[in-house]
């Protein structure tokens, strides 16, 4: 299992938020090539900032692992973190972050600000644009959709 299985599973997680009015952003923890944990957005729907799909799925991993510590994991995001992502990323001492498509707007990864260039007790590496395309798909039908209803309102 490479790669694009783990985004795979983590676009499945996506869909799942799209499908609830989140936006659509999925992410999964592997450890020894097998998932952990999943998470999906749902900052919408519990009316909580930090509910986010990477939030969601340390919370879950740490919680399968009994242990904050997840070193050995990696994590799949179909979009890169944001900042509070990435800090929680660093904190739990995620191995190696792989994300789909690039965040213009609040990416902590290299588009906005690249936390892994600062000295913390941790840097996690990361790769990017697995499964890009698919990634960028999902999240353009999301805010089509959103412009659409928004115009009819």
């Amino acid at each position: 299992m490479g790669k694009e299985f783990f985004m795979k599973a983590a676009l499945k997680e996506a869909k799942k938020a799209y499908n609830k009015g989140e936006v659509p952003v999925g992410a999964v923890i592997v450890k020894d090539n097998e998932i952990i944990s999943k998470g999906h957005n749902l900052k919408e729907s519990k009316n909580n900032t930090i509910k986010h799909a990477e939030i969601i799925a340390i919370e879950k991993a740490s919680k399968a692992m009994n242990s904050w510590r997840l070193e050995d994991c990696d994590i799949y995001i179909t979009m890169e973190p944001c900042p509070m992502c990435m800090g929680a990323i660093i904190n739990s001492r995620i191995r190696k972050i792989y994300y789909g498509v690039s965040d213009q707007k609040s990416g902590a990864c290299g588009s906005v600000i690249d936390l892994t260039e600062y000295k913390f007790n941790h840097i996690p590496k990361y790769e990017k644009n697995i499964l890009k395309n698919e990634c960028r798909e999902i999240l353009q039908q999301f805010f089509k959709g959103l412009r659409i209803k928004n115009k009819k309102e």
